[in-house]
């Protein structure tokens, strides 16, 4: 698209993220508004959203019903005092996100996102043992590969390389292991891989010390990694040898929480129960920042007691809990419960995956991986030798945009995650698109020349 020459020199004030804002320039994408599985530029064009913005919009763009729920707090409050009170509507949330989470996960802590949601847990786990008797326990174990947020303990929980190392260094008391994808060419089956991998994390609490092992951070489904997509006993085995350690465990369900993968959460998904479990992103549809942190009611008990005490969570954000969040948040997950739009994410899965799968005819797919509608397509040069084909991901970004298409694309994969109202002929016209872009992108990425080394 054309840009005026004001917005050129807005956009060198500021920057997008993860790119180059010189790249960027080469064929900007300045974006006007949004409805339902849309977006459309400043020039008018037409795009379809296949991950609600970045794994956000779950509902679509400016649902009625969280339209409605935004106005009708809007007039009554749009703030509370965090040092002296919470707001009523707070408190209703708090009930409902409880009521939805997995076993005895009740205590609820809104936050403005998921960045401050993983912070605040890794913070609650620490201080928690300080106050039950193992003042020892501050280290986290995470995955290479994982990504939890951006800032600074989120980032050192985090495991993507490169994103990290210009600000390093990091926080110390941060552990990592591979995730089973690393180890997936050394074994026979999936299965027997993500045994290995799980087992790794026993071996590193004991390498450790168990007393300084405080937490084990994981995304359900990795996204970074490129839609890793564990097996059950993958997250079975996790959960003896967390308890087998009293190490907490923590999901990350930032991107994998309310309805995406057929269940609210991911958890639910895979049948297993964490210690807690931050969320955010599609928590509001993308219609105000929200994210939360939702632990075990029990664990609460270790920050109830005198005022003398001092063992109160010595924790807070401005916009935590924030009533029009608070509010959001209530009806995109009534919308989720009333119309069944988590099992609606299943029967949408079984018709994208069949769709994506077919991309294999063109020899240069891996494999297709994720749940629900959570889905992730990995990119080789061949399906022979797997070589990595980084061209063809650099070439499907720009073909996508082109056909009018939002992705997720990495060099070596591509994602999507549409919203869960989709019906079946905007999922086909997705499809449709991808294809084209695929198509595209294949032929440009082959006719291509790789750069040669200099002499």
């Amino acid at each position: 698209m054309k840009i005026t020459a004001r917005q050129e020199a807005l956009l060198k004030r500021t920057f997008i993220d993860y790119q180059q804002v010189t790249e960027f320039l080469r064929d900007p994408l300045i974006v006007d508004r949004a409805q339902g599985v849309y977006y459309w530029d400043t020039e008018g064009k037409r795009y379809f959203d296949a991950i609600g913005g970045i794994f956000v919009a779950t509902l679509g763009h400016g649902h009625p019903r969280l339209m409605d729920a935004m106005r009708q707090q809007m007039e009554k409050m749009t703030f509370a005092p965090p040092l002296h009170g919470i707001a009523d509507v707070t408190l209703d949330f708090v009930e409902r996100l409880g009521a939805v989470a997995p076993g005895n996960l009740k205590y609820v802590k809104g936050f403005s996102g998921g960045s401050e949601a993983t912070e605040s847990a890794m913070k609650f786990v620490r201080q928690y043992f300080k106050q039950t008797g193992h003042p020892g326990k501050y280290k986290f174990i995470s995955r290479y590969q994982g990504y939890h947020g951006g800032t600074a303990g989120a980032m050192s929980a985090s495991g993507t390389g490169p994103r990290k190392t210009k600000f390093e260094p990091q926080m110390p008391g941060f552990v990592k292991v591979f995730p089973p994808t690393h180890y997936r060419n050394q074994f026979a089956s999936w299965e027997e891989c993500n045994r290995f991998a799980a087992q790794a994390v026993e071996d590193v609490i004991i390498a450790e010390d168990p007393e300084t092992i405080a937490g084990f951070i994981v995304e359900p489904v990795g996204n970074t990694g490129g839609i890793i997509t564990p097996t059950a006993e993958y997250f079975q085995i996790l959960r003896r040898i967390c308890d087998r350690y009293n190490v907490i465990l923590i999901f990350d369900e930032i991107i994998t929480g309310f309805g995406k993968t057929g269940a609210m959460f991911a958890a639910q998904t895979y049948g297993v129960t964490p210690d807690i479990i931050c969320c955010g992103k599609g928590l509001s549809s993308g219609m105000v920042p929200i994210g939360a942190m939702i632990a075990r009611e029990d664990m609460a008990e270790a920050f109830w007691g005198a005022a003398s005490d001092d063992v109160q969570f010595a924790h807070g954000h401005t916009f935590a809990g924030n009533p029009l969040a608070s509010a959001v948040g209530i009806a995109v997950i009534d919308e989720i419960v009333e119309n069944r739009l988590d099992e609606k994410a299943l029967r949408m899965g079984e018709r994208l995956r069949a769709r994506l799968e077919g991309l294999k005819k063109h020899g240069v797919v891996r494999e297709v991986r994720g749940r629900g509608i959570l889905l992730g397509v990995e990119l080789v040069k061949d399906t022979r030798t797997l070589a990595p084909f980084p061209e063809l991901g650099a070439a499907l970004k720009k073909t996508a945009l082109k056909s009018g298409l939002i992705l997720r694309v990495d060099p070596s994969w591509f994602a999507i995650s549409p919203a869960l109202v989709a019906n079946d002929a905007e999922l086909d016209e997705m499809c449709a698109l991808i294809e084209e872009s695929f198509v595209a992108a294949v032929e440009q990425a082959l006719t291509t020349p790789r750069p040669t080394a200099r002499a």
